[in-house]
């Protein structure tokens, strides 16, 4: 068992005396990624016996592709893989997910790839998608009888949990370092009044956020206290790409990492998918995406280490610039396991990035995606990622919110006179 430093459990409880029976849907406990000891469903993330992180343990019912296909055209289709209850679409919410995975033959061509697919979440209701993990998030804060619903964010999670929040009628409260993007910042606060700036990093709004959770009753932060259920939003993408693919698993995923638990979770889905027998089970490779100024987990990767070293965020993408990744060590665990790798790019490869896939494929991705789709690029180039076999990248947010980014590199190729023979002049036709 890894040794993992010693971390508080202590928060205040938002669980109501009893819980309503299938509160949390199939879901049995929580365990312990470390030791697997197992404690009762509750705002719970930190084992108690080893202080490893806490997961849903579930008993899964018999759940067929018929069954998934009749249901919602979002991630409630797959309620009974998720810690929700059966009522849940009866609950105000954001109905996230089932994005659209395009066939990306332009992009493809142009990297070498013979096969690739973009699953593109920034169609989800606030472009991102953290959509999907905040709406598990929230139906935990509901069943747990929680008062107000907060976060700490890089951004997209702030911009999600405030418009959850308002959809839900409950008091939403979230914390962001104050030099995030503009863009980011007015997405959330047309949500709620209650934006807060905290001069740092996200690693010193997190600290803060964990702390609030230890001292004020009643608040559940999406990313603190549930987070448990939070994370499992993130299978919902595994379970999607799986569907919409006939129900067959990809070759090869590329998957950018924050805080890595993305990526662990969809390999989570791909997992339960073959125990469900829902899918054949097959070889497949997952690959992390990082920016050089915030990749403490490919750094441990090339160096062929278990231990994550933290990191000060310096780049421009800053959905991705968590310095102490909470799940570094498991996606180093998964892309060993499974073959893959954890690479990364510089900025000006996220600038590139991000107008590949504009230019290629038509999806106008904010700096996280240009960092995934970049870092594929590398992959291809370096040998490490196979161009033969079937590949998906993962789109998690939209460009508009990331324009400072990439706004001084492009713009008019020219500034004419309306005249036709100024428009000659330029060369275009």
């Amino acid at each position: 068992m890894r040794r993992r430093t010693s971390v508080s459990t202590a928060v205040h409880e938002t669980r109501p005396t009893t819980l309503r029976d299938g509160a949390f849907g199939n879901a049995r406990a929580l365990s312990c990624r470390e030791c697997g000891h197992e404690v009762a469903l509750g705002p719970h993330y930190a084992c108690p016996e080893c202080f490893g992180p806490l997961e849903v343990a579930y008993d899964f019912p018999g759940v067929t592709r018929e069954q998934i296909a009749a249901g919602p055209r979002n991630i409630w289709r797959y309620q009974p893989l998720l810690p929700v209850p059966t009522d849940i679409t009866e609950s105000p919410n954001t109905e996230p997910g089932f994005t659209r995975l395009l066939r990306a033959d332009n992009l493809a061509r142009e990297l070498g790839l013979d096969k690739l697919w973009v699953k593109d979440d920034s169609t989800n209701p606030t472009n991102s998608f953290k959509d999907r993990v905040v709406a598990c998030a929230l139906s935990a804060a509901r069943e747990l009888g929680a008062k107000v619903f907060a976060c700490p964010s890089t951004g997209n999670l702030a911009n999600a949990v405030a418009a959850a929040g308002a959809r839900a009628g409950i008091k939403t409260v979230v914390f962001i370092p104050a030099n995030l993007e503009r863009p980011k910042q007015v997405n959330s606060a047309v949500y709620t009044e209650n934006l807060v700036a905290v001069n740092g990093t996200y690693d010193d709004v997190n600290r803060l956020a964990s702390e609030i959770a230890g001292e004020e009753e009643g608040w559940a932060f999406v990313n603190v206290n549930v987070r448990p259920f939070y994370a499992e939003g993130s299978k919902t993408l595994g379970f999607e790409i799986a569907e919409q693919l006939g129900w067959r698993l990809p070759d090869q995923v590329v998957i950018p990492v924050a805080s890595g638990s993305q990526l662990t979770k969809v390999d989570k889905a791909f997992r339960e998918l073959v125990e469900l027998g829902l899918v054949e089970d097959k070889p497949y490779r997952i690959f992390g995406a990082q920016a050089t100024g915030c990749s403490p987990v490919a750094a441990a990767y090339k160096a062929g280490v278990d231990a994550i070293r933290p990191v000060k965020p310096d780049t421009i993408a800053k959905s991705l610039a968590i310095g102490n990744p909470a799940d570094g060590i498991y996606v180093l665990d998964i892309c060993r396991r499974t073959g893959g790798a954890v690479e990364d790019v510089s900025d000006d490869e996220v600038r590139e990035g991000i107008l590949l896939l504009a230019r290629n494929e038509g999806i106008f991705t904010e700096t996280a995606g240009g960092t995934t789709v970049a870092c594929l690029k590398k992959l291809v180039e370096t040998g490490r990622l196979d161009p033969a076999l079937e590949t998906v990248v993962i789109n998690t947010g939209m460009g508009l919110k990331t324009l400072d980014a990439i706004g001084d590199s492009v713009g008019p190729a020219a500034t004419i006179d309306p005249s036709y023979a100024a428009f000659t002049a330029i060369g275009i036709a």
